[in-house]
């Protein structure tokens, strides 16, 4: 690995900052791109990750929720994944609907019937 020149400095209250060129930067913004690029790669590679089609991204887009999206993407039904995460159809409905909450362990649960990962199922908060 290419070593990066730096500089370090202490702010007034007391915040340690690293000082470098723009280019250094760049080179090490890319190192950790290519590094993320390849652990993708790797998770998709042992199954843990899945690539969507551009019909399901467009579809996955329009679903009211990720939850929404990825129960019809396996072809089961409200009923069928309620059942398998423990609760009624009703509660599932609410938080497909975006109307309900769930907690992390019913989302973990979710996922594992869903055969996915929880983050596939969290909207992202901008």
């Amino acid at each position: 690995m290419t070593r990066i020149s730096h500089s370090t400095m202490t702010t007034p209250g007391g915040e340690r900052l690293v000082v470098m060129t723009q280019e250094a930067f760049d080179d090490l913004s890319e190192a950790v791109d290519k590094a993320d690029a390849e652990m993708t790669r790797g998770s998709i590679a042992r199954g843990e990750q899945e690539l969507l089609t551009k019909d399901e991204v467009k579809a996955a887009l329009a679903a009211p929720t990720p939850l929404a999206f990825w129960r019809q993407k396996r072809g089961l039904t409200q009923q069928a994944l309620a059942e398998a995460a423990g609760i009624s159809q009703q509660y599932l409905s609410g938080l497909e609907g975006g109307k309900r909450k769930g907690d992390p362990a019913l989302f973990k649960r979710l996922a594992r019937a869903l055969r996915t990962r929880i983050d596939d199922l969290v909207e992202d908060e901008i």
